[in-house]
């Protein structure tokens, strides 16, 4: 332990010399040690949703794999700071039992970032200079025994070559597939898998996430917690999530214009146009997934930049606005709830420390368990025995662009990417995307389903529509009309 905050010290001095002096002010210097907190909280969470998520499901993964994979290749200046830190992972027996919590160090005068597995499964990270884990009975989650099978399904012919181009980096200089799954005729399937990954290894969805929160919505629509209003999903406004801002409109007249967030729809959160504020395009969210802050902290209080409805801006708070918009549902229709109805049994979606759902990213998922999200779309919304999760008209709704669209070459509906404009790709597909190369591609014109994880380097790309274009050429399917 004196080792370790010896060695903190040093790699937090080399940090700082290594600016001119003239750079280091006090502001300077307060980035550098925020830096290392995110840093710290990156690993922590890391090294517990990747090992403890794995042995919920029945198959392991070491530290050493988390780091090769996980922890490579990540965002600057976190990249080259996470290797120097260091970590203990606690469990519940020594040595053999349950994952309980993730200590990394990061300051001389702070206590290490924590992340803590959850008795319903997962983690969380708790924020800068937590102490102590919440006491908590760590339990491991009930799962059916995990899936076991070969790593690479037996193949032949044009889609082999195709497989191969997306494990050798034809599809993008130094990116990292770790598994691809395509969907055959009733329900069969051909797969291929990375070292170290299998069909029950979960992998971080990132932003795959956003494309189940828009079905978790859309549950709540057939269940008529929400109602469908010219197409969209609507619910009393303003919405809950944003009455608490001064007084609503319409409650006295000369407050009426008081605050124009509570117009915000569920139908603006769902197409990235609600017209708020946020940091950066993309809006990382670093506090929240990084640092330790929660759900209500970081996505709600943004102010509005543009009427709502007038402008895209793709932004996490948006998508985590609404799954909080919608929580009040979960206490009885949870997203394991779901996951359950859809047979993703080796799924979990993570909460802050406060126990909200990060649902814009932090479900931890397998390959096989993204097809089953992918074939509820192509059923139309219907699970295999007729039962219909999803109302009639929610498939067209989220793959149609409607309203502003972003710039470049994929549209987006609600919560979905489109490839509307992919040569090659029939204009029916749309996909959910993630951050370092999740793909769930949904064509409904080839009834297939294409999945495809990776752990690519920060700055690197998959083409995920080369590679949607190579597959169903193979598949002896492209270029067909949409059938919505």
């Amino acid at each position: 332990r004196v080792r370790a905050m010896i060695r903190i010290a040093l790699a937090a001095t080399a940090l700082l010399l290594a600016a001119p002096a003239t750079a280091q002010s006090a502001q300077d210097q307060l980035d550098a040690r925020y830096d290392r907190a995110l840093a710290a909280g990156y690993k922590a969470l890391m090294l517990c949703s990747a090992i403890a998520n794995a042995e919920a499901n029945g198959v392991t993964r070491s530290p050493e794999s988390v780091e090769r994979w996980e922890l490579t290749g990540i965002q600057s200046p976190l990249d080259t700071i996470v290797p120097d830190l260091e970590y203990r992972i606690y469990r519940a027996a020594e040595g053999t039992g349950v994952l309980t919590y993730v200590a990394v160090d990061w300051a001389v005068d702070m206590a290490p970032r924590l992340a803590w597995h959850e008795p319903a499964g997962g983690c969380s990270l708790g924020p800068i200079g937590a102490v102590e884990p919440p006491k908590r009975n760590t339990l491991r989650r009930s799962f059916p025994d995990a899936i076991v099978n070969e790593h690479v399904r037996i193949i032949d012919g044009p889609i082999a070559t195709v497989f191969d181009d997306a494990f050798d980096g034809s599809y993008g200089v130094k990116t990292r597939t770790t598994a691809v799954i395509v969907s055959g005729n009733e329900g069969d399937g051909l797969w291929r898998y990375a070292e170290d990954f299998g069909p029950a290894t979960p992998q971080r969805t990132w932003s795959v996430a956003k494309s189940i929160t828009a079905t978790l919505v859309g549950a709540a629509v057939q269940r008529g917690d929400l109602e469908m209003t010219a197409g969209h999903p609507t619910i009393p406004m303003p919405l809950p999530v944003f009455a608490w801002y001064g007084r609503a409109p319409g409650t006295d007249a000369e407050d009426a214009n008081l605050d124009a967030r509570p117009t915000i729809s569920m139908d603006n959160l769902l197409r990235m146009a609600s017209g708020r504020y946020s940091d950066t395009p993309g809006n990382r969210t670093d506090p929240l997934y990084f640092g330790g802050s929660t759900v209500v902290e970081t996505a709600i209080a943004w102010p509005l930049v543009h009427q709502p409805g007038t402008v895209f801006r793709y932004a996490n708070n948006d998508t985590l606005t609404a799954a909080y918009a919608i929580s009040g549902s979960f206490n009885d229709h949870p997203p394991a709830a779901l996951f359950t109805h859809l047979a993703m049994y080796n799924t979990v979606a993570e909460t802050d420390w406060q126990g909200d759902y990060i649902l814009s990213s932090q479900v931890w998922s397998t390959a096989p368990d993204l097809m089953r999200f992918g074939q509820l779309y192509l059923n139309d919304g219907k699970l295999p025995d007729g039962t219909r999760l999803l109302p009639e008209g929610w498939v067209k709704y989220v793959s149609t662009p409607s309203g502003p669209q972003p710039t470049g070459e994929f549209g987006y509906g609600a919560g979905f990417w489109l490839l509307n404009k992919s040569e090659g790709v029939p204009p029916d597909t749309f996909a959910a995307f993630g951050n370092r190369g999740q793909y769930v591609v949904i064509v409904p014109s080839c009834d297939a389903v294409i999945v495809r994880r990776g752990e690519d380097p920060a700055g690197t790309r998959f083409d995920i529509a080369a590679f949607t274009r190579d597959v169903l050429a193979a598949l002896g399917c492209s270029g067909k009309a949409s059938n919505n």
